[in-house]
């Protein structure tokens, strides 16, 4: 399976660089470098890019799949917040892919409000596990150019992004991308085709842009409703968001002024349905009716109702 002809980057390849660099892969980076030829060129079909397309990558790590955009002949910045591997990288795509149209921005990507050249239309990366929720919404909120979205993750963190209302597993990061766009699974990942190998399985989620819900109310004052909502899921909507409107009378009247249940639970609703209920919040500024930054905050906890 492996492939390691043309200019990706093979298994013995791998860690032949990594050694060179001094490179120990981490868990607090979330590091797990891909190595497989065959996966990196599945990544790219599947992300369907165009020729020229410039494409945000966040997290290259030692250049494999940033090897596989650049050789499809995408434009490509990426984002690395480890200074030797961002150091390494433009001579790695340089040496390997000679004229690639690449540069790379050290920085976390959490931190990075622009990016040098043409505003990316695509974002396609292997995301660290432990900030893949909050570096993807993140992205889809700074950058409104961005069209489409390629993101390997944590097999269980895919089927949370493009979990619909009324499964288990849908909650905060389901309500959140579906305000910026629709998501759905885009295949499997083995856990053999990277070094070191992960203890759970990885998995491609895919999202196109499209127009957040018609409503008055503020993206933050929407994603607040959503926080409270999934706070504890046992929770009955009148019960979750008795805090948000200061009292559970307040929170049943803004719901049924919304057309809402209120002994409806936030796992059964859609994210428009957040949005006419944000529309009935106090005419406050936003910080005062946002409890987490609004790209973050995927725990959910249980409680009773």
């Amino acid at each position: 399976m492996n492939d390691t002809s043309s200019a990706l980057l093979g298994p013995a390849e791998i860690r032949d660089l990594a050694g060179r660099l001094g490179v120990r892969p981490t868990k607090t980076l979330g590091q797990n470098f891909l190595h497989d030829g065959g996966t990196v060129r599945k990544i790219v079909r599947t992300a369907g890019l165009r020729p020229g397309e410039r494409v945000v990558e966040v997290g290259p790590g030692l250049g494999s799949l940033t090897l596989g955009l650049v050789e499809a002949g995408a434009s490509v910045v990426a984002i690395e917040i480890d200074p030797v591997l961002a150091g390494q990288i433009a001579d790695t795509v340089r040496t390997r892919v000679p004229g690639a149209d690449f540069e790379v921005v050290l920085s976390d990507a959490l931190d990075v409000t622009a990016l040098p050249g043409e505003p990316p239309t695509a974002l396609v990366a292997n995301l660290p596990y432990n900030v893949a929720v909050p570096v993807l919404l993140t992205m889809l909120q700074r950058f409104a150019s961005l069209e489409r979205v390629l993101v390997m993750v944590q097999a269980e963190v895919a089927d949370r992004i493009a979990a619909v209302p009324g499964s288990k597993i849908y909650g905060i990061p389901s309500v959140k991308a579906a305000w910026y766009a629709s998501a759905r699974r885009a295949g499997t990942i083995g856990r053999n085709v990277f070094w070191p190998a992960p203890n759970v399985d990885s998995a491609l989620v895919y999202l196109e842009r499209r127009d957040p819900p018609s409503t008055t109310a503020s993206r933050e004052q929407v994603f607040a409703v959503v926080d409270a909502a999934f706070a504890q899921r046992r929770k009955t909507l009148r019960a979750a968001l008795s805090g948000v409107f200061g009292s559970g009378v307040a929170a049943e009247t803004a719901l049924r002024a919304a057309g809402v249940d209120p002994g409806a639970r936030g796992e059964t609703l859609v994210v428009e349905q957040f949005a006419r209920i944000a529309e009935q919040l106090p005419d406050l500024p936003d910080t005062q009716v946002t409890g987490v930054t609004p790209a973050s905050g995927t725990a959910e906890q249980e409680g009773d109702e």
